[in-house]
């Protein structure tokens, strides 16, 4: 399978990747050949599998969707391997794609190869030069904020995603869409129903206070800082992760996504960010949206509205793995977890609209 002389360093089901037909396709990439060498799974905030290897000198990352494909993995692959190739050379800190495999049928799901990223994820680790001073993970956060200014900036139909995403109506279309996701979860047998204080008060605010003007661009969609990586001598990102959400729609959302997560030492919500979650020391919601100017000309003055938007939406999306946990088709203790931190944003969002 591996095509290596000695020892095997980690079984990787070749089912999920095939080695011989990921070294043949890489063959006619014209990509360095030679035996699969330091093969090692990847973890990271999502279901996705990712393995880093070497192969005749270089480092690769290879990222597909999960063992069990759900209906729109391969999509949302092929997706992801096309807006970070257009990204390539803009500035955005992403990772940087080598090649990808859309045909699904080598190796059963969409792949691409990506280069390695020299960095850290604060949900997992915290390196003794940042939990050390409060001054640089202030500006981890500062950092964060710059890269999706920068990215919510970028020109996305010269960059050739015009087509991306449904721009027109995108504000509009967010109440309507994601209370209908919430009414979705009631197929999940043991689920009493969303038993959120005011959902249907927070949906009513947003459709009243929807800024009537704005500007299309591209949102990452789940910019949290677990789906950032930082580079390990200083604040800097090192690459915004995690693409799976990405769209053209209103980049101001991101902004209200990084301010509605931003981990508030002593609630639920901050253990998501492991030590830093629990250490603090980030940048006030003022100074994130002052810093957040510096890169962008847009209208800043709705930004509550949109921290209220990003409250709403993944306050409805983390209840969803709740209601899964009711009819036993995700760990009770997940759930439970989650929809704490669900109940926490919907308070945020109620302090906001006041």
């Amino acid at each position: 399978m591996w095509g290596m002389s000695e020892v095997q360093p980690v079984d990787v089901d070749r089912d999920l990747v095939d080695f011989a037909v990921v070294g043949k396709w890489m063959d006619e990439q014209g990509l360095p050949s030679g035996e699969f060498e330091e093969v090692k799974p990847l973890g990271g905030g999502t279901q996705n599998i990712m393995l880093q290897f070497s192969r005749g000198g270089r480092d690769y990352v290879l990222r597909r969707g999960p063992k069990h494909l759900r209906a729109a993995s391969n999509n949302v692959i092929r997706r992801e391997s096309r807006i970070l190739g257009a990204l390539d050379g803009t500035g955005v800190r992403a990772p940087k794609v080598i090649a990808a495999g859309g045909d699904e049928s080598l190796i059963g799901a969409s792949f691409y190869l990506m280069e390695p990223i020299i960095g850290f994820n604060p949900q997992n680790e915290l390196p003794d030069l940042h939990a050390g001073d409060p001054e640089i993970r202030r500006q981890m956060g500062l950092s964060a904020v710059e890269a999706i200014a920068r990215l919510g900036s970028l020109d996305h139909e010269a960059l050739g995603l015009a087509d991306y995403g449904k721009p027109e109506g995108f504000l509009e279309r967010q109440v309507p869409r994601w209370t209908k996701e919430l009414e979705s979860y009631s197929v999940n047998e043991g689920y009493p129903g969303p038993e959120i204080p005011g959902v249907d008060r927070v949906g009513a605010w947003l459709d009243r206070n929807r800024p009537a003007e704005w500007k299309a661009g591209i949102l990452h969609g789940d910019c949290h800082l677990a789906n950032i990586m930082f580079s390990y001598d200083g604040p800097q990102v090192a690459a915004l992760v995690d693409w799976e959400m990405s769209t053209i729609g209103d980049p101001l959302l991101d902004l209200g996504w990084q301010i509605a997560t931003r981990p508030r030492p002593g609630t639920t919500g901050s253990a998501l960010i492991g030590t830093l979650g629990a250490v603090g020391g980030l940048p006030t919601p003022e100074e994130m949206i002052a810093h957040y100017g510096k890169f962008s000309d847009r209208d800043l003055s709705n930004v509550t509205w949109y921290t209220v938007l990003a409250c709403f939406k993944l306050g409805i999306v983390l209840e969803g793995t709740h209601a899964r946990a009711c009819a036993g088709k995700a760990p009770k203790q997940v759930g439970d977890f989650l929809h704490a931190i669900t109940l926490e944003l919907f308070e945020m969002a109620h302090q906001l609209m006041e």
